[in-house]
Order: structure tokens, then sequence, then C-alpha cells
């Protein structure tokens, strides 16, 4: 393939997605702040197990379990400590520090991270479903860390993510091997678009 500027520039004409134009969100009225205060995120990965089996000498690779790695942001503190107050009681519910029992049934939350254009649109949301913290993390003091404000990082564990666009609905895709079908419903049902054969993964 020939070099040609002007080909780059025409499959990437806003310039790309920029990894500083995100937000947050946790369930609960404590957490109000998180959105400006969660300062790094991540969008989660996508994995799938390998089964690799044998015949004749030979490897055959088949898709296994999907699994889901852990998740982490990292949280500026305020001196209200208002979010890390909100982690360690969910903490404590979860399993009390001195009695090892837990006060609370139904312990797992949801959370959302969202990916914003360079004109404020949301363009991607991912949803984490069955989420809470694992950890904590510590947050580090010293008489000579001046020009600093404490931050910490929270490492959360969920059972599965969806993932949305940024116009309140979800994608929805049914392939075959051969071709699929496309198309975007929002939260009632209804759809938005669609009707675009290919494969769609």
């Amino acid at each position: 393939m020939a070099f040609n500027i002007d080909t780059f520039k025409g499959v990437l004409p806003g310039g790309g997605a920029r990894p500083t134009l995100f937000s947050v969100e946790l369930t609960g009225a404590e957490y109000y702040k998180v959105p400006f205060l969660a300062k790094a995120a991540s969008l989660p990965a996508s994995t799938l197990g390998t089964i690799e089996l044998s015949y004749f000498g030979r490897k055959v690779k088949v898709a296994g379990d999907r699994t889901y790695a852990e998740w982490s942001i990292t949280i500026i503190n305020d001196e209200d400590f208002t979010i890390r107050n909100g982690l360690e009681n969910w903490h404590a519910k979860v399993n009390h520090a001195s009695s090892n029992l837990r006060s609370m049934t139904n312990y797992k939350s949801d959370a959302k991270v969202h990916q914003y254009g360079k004109t404020g649109n949301k363009i991607r949301t991912y949803n984490f479903v069955g989420l809470w913290p694992s950890e904590i993390g510590a947050i580090e003091l010293a008489w000579d860390t001046n020009d600093a404000v404490e931050e910490y990082t929270v490492t959360l564990q969920y059972d599965y993510w969806t993932v949305g666009t940024g116009a309140g609905g979800i994608t929805w895709n049914a392939g075959v091997e051969s071709g699929g079908v496309s198309a975007r419903i929002d939260d009632s049902g209804a759809q938005i678009s669609g009707g675009s054969w290919g494969v769609s993964i």
C-alpha cells in the first residue's frame, strides 16, 4: 500500500478519542462527587479463554469461557472524606473488621464509565453490573510531600459489563459467520437505527 497522509486523515477525521474525556459514576447518594474526583479509570478489557484440543499431534484452539478482570479507579481525596467514608462503610457492611460478620445481604452495586467526544457528547458508556470494592488503597502521608493533593486507588470486582452508546441506548448485534444484523434500540426497546448487514462484533 502506497503512503498517503490524506488517506490516514480520512479514516480519523475527528482526530481520535481522547483519554482525558471521561467520567465515572458509582450508584449511591454518597458518591455524588465521584464524577468530579475520579481522576483515572479505564474502559474494560474483553477476555475469552482458550481451550486447546489435541488431534494427531496438532493443536486446535477453540473459544473458552469469558472472564472479567478487576477494575480500578483513582480518587482525589477531599477533606470531608465523603467518598472514602462511603467506601469504608460499604466494606464494613460486607465484612465488619472486628465481628467478622456481614450486615448487608445485597452488597453488590453498579457503576458506569462514560467516554465523551470533543464536543462534549457521550459517545460510549460501559455499565458494570454486580460491582463491589475488594480493596480501598492506602493514602500515603509524608512531611516532605508538598504541593500535592491526596489520592488513592479503589479496586473493584464485578460480575460482567455491558456497553451502550452515547444516545442512551444499547447496541444489539445478531450475527453468524457469513453475516448478521446490527441495530440500535433505546431503553424502551424502540429501534433507533439499524438494518446494516455484515459481520458485527
